[in-house]
């Protein structure tokens, strides 16, 4: 049960049971036994999580603990000609982007922006962002999902647009698990299939609020923002079309504020916004270098789709490990010998930008968007801190890889350093859009507890993940909150991408969702440190 109980980066506790269903209509009977039986219920589907959302949360429930995967209900069908799609709980981001891939279209997210193996269900329930500058938050209004009401009693609700027909849940979800449904729904009025307007917010730089961010009221409805606190059977989704010859962008700079004008230009001038902006500080381009050498290998050679059973066989190695005794983390020990074997992916001027400057920034563009950049980019550069050159397709693709390489990096560094480090806090942070100073400066007293940093992100949207290796010695719970205090002064939202899990206090916006989604507490239970209690007592 490890894969299931022990969280990607966070989270670890104990589980009654976890139950696999291989159908809509077995997974509500799950659901509807729990209930019966008063056992908490944690929806899990790829466990790539980053704060624990979908785990147990060490002990201290006041009844069992079922864990339900949804991993086996993969189906996807693609609704009015692929303008639409229609996901089922367990369905995986790579295989919708396979699905759309002969279509000229795409998802929400594409590989690069988000985690691997990551679930598109688990993508709505996070409200998850991702690297694509247009898109904002996985969002929809359509949804099918199960409740537990104030009565307690379990119930199905059905906002997909979709005609079930009429009968009990099982009869309702075995139509759509024999697809027994019409591939050209309707449009149900007043309702989308993707976050409305997120171009127009992204564009408002001078907003003294984030872009986006998980607890954002606009983005909590249903199963959109839920974390658990639905079951959600299926969502309906829009698609997008694929950009065709899109170029690749790589700026270097020493001076933060190069890039700032940069991105208030393209945000607040550009006819047409860039596809992806993806910043890297020096630091996390080392890190990654270093600690993700194996990771950007695999994934190039066998392709992204390939990776999830990788990292069963992985978790696998883990626990064969711990039962032979192994020390912690032997497995990514392991890895790190292998990788520091492997030769190196990179092209030589990004070596060559890694020697000459602090701060990377990655834009791709397509259309009337790069000939903005490059004009731009050509009015500006060289200048004394900075430059840039246009990539070419080996290039291009190997900066998006190595920066989305980053985050695991830092998994590993920490592993591999167990012993001489205080622990990694990893921060995923939502800045305000007028926010000129994004590039943080700590107190002293901060600087001095931290041995190593990972700074990277999504930059034109301002969302920026910061992972804080330690020195030895150091209090991790008393870092994190003297830095959320940090950005609390400046304006800055948490989670922004990730959603609270068990690493945040939901705030009492967020918390009021939950309750009112999960009246009696019987879904996820103790997520964004509520109760853990029945009824939240």
């Amino acid at each position: 049960m490890r894969r299931y109980t022990k969280g990607y980066r966070h989270g670890d506790g104990t589980a009654l049971a976890v139950a696999v269903p291989t159908s809509l209509t077995a997974l509500w009977r799950v659901v509807e036994a729990c209930v019966r039986n008063n056992a908490a219920i944690i929806v899990q589907a790829a466990n790539t999580g980053l704060t624990g959302g979908s785990t147990p949360d060490g002990d201290g429930y006041d009844r069992p603990v079922v864990i339900v995967s949804t991993l086996e209900l993969r189906t996807i069908r693609l609704l009015n000609e692929g303008r639409e799609v229609l996901c089922h709980a367990g369905a995986t981001l790579h295989s919708l982007e396979a699905s759309l891939a002969p279509l000229g279209r795409e998802p929400h997210s594409v590989i690069g922006s988000s985690c691997i193996g990551a679930s598109v269900v688990g993508g709505v329930c996070n409200n998850s962002g991702g690297a694509l500058v247009q898109r904002g938050p996985a969002y929809t209004d359509y949804a099918l999902f199960a409740r537990v009401n104030e009565e307690g009693v379990l119930e199905l609700v059905n906002k997909l647009g979709i005609d079930l027909g009429d009968g009990d849940p099982v009869t309702m979800l075995a139509r759509l698990d024999c697809g027994a449904i019409t591939a050209s729904p309707e449009p149900v009025p007043g309702r989308s299939g993707s976050a409305p307007d997120y171009e127009t917010r992204v564009r408002a730089i001078d907003a003294a609020t984030p872009a986006r961010y998980n607890a954002d009221p606009a983005h909590l409805r249903d199963a959109s923002g839920c974390a658990g606190k639905l079951v959600v059977f299926a969502v309906r989704l829009d698609s997008f079309p694929k950009p065709k010859q899109a170029k690749v962008f790589y700026i270097g700079s020493n001076d933060p504020d190069e890039l700032t004008e940069l991105r208030r230009a393209a945000l607040g001038s550009f006819e047409m916004l860039p596809i992806a902006a993806e910043y890297m500080h020096r630091s996390a381009f080392d890190i990654a270098d270093c600690y993700g050498r194996d990771m950007f290998h695999a994934i190039r050679i066998l392709g992204a789709a390939r990776l999830p059973r990788l990292f069963a066989v992985k978790d696998a190695f883990a626990r064969i490990g711990a039962g032979c005794g192994m020390t912690l983390g032997f497995e990514e020990r392991l890895l790190q010998a292998v990788g520091r074997l492997l030769p190196d992916p990179l092209p030589a001027r990004l070596r060559e930008w890694r020697a000459r400057y602090e701060h990377h920034l990655m834009v791709r563009c397509a259309g009337s968007a790069a000939e903005e950049l490059g004009d731009w980019l050509a009015n500006n550069f060289p200048s004394k801190t900075g430059d840039w050159f246009l990539c070419d397709q080996e290039e291009g693709e190997a900066a998006f890889l190595h920066r989305f390489v980053a985050a695991g990096a830092a998994i590993r560094y920490e592993a591999v350093h167990r012993r001489e480090t205080g622990g990694l806090v990893a921060l995923d942070i939502a800045l305000r859009r007028d926010d000129r100073s994004w590039f943080e400066t700590l107190p002293p007293e901060i600087e001095a507890r931290i041995a190593a940093r990972l700074y990277y992100g999504h930059f034109f949207c301002h969302v920026l993940h910061q992972d804080y290796l330690l020195v030895k010695g150091s209090d991790a719970a008393a870092f994190k909150r003297e830095m959320l205090r940090v950005l609390d002064t400046r304006g800055a939202m948490y989670p922004a991408e990730h959603n609270v899990g068990h690493a945040y206090h939901a705030n009492k916006t967020l918390s009021r969702f939950y309750r009112d989604l999960d009246p009696t507490n019987m879904l996820n239970p103790g997520i964004g440190k509520m109760s853990k209690a029945r009824n939240y007592a």
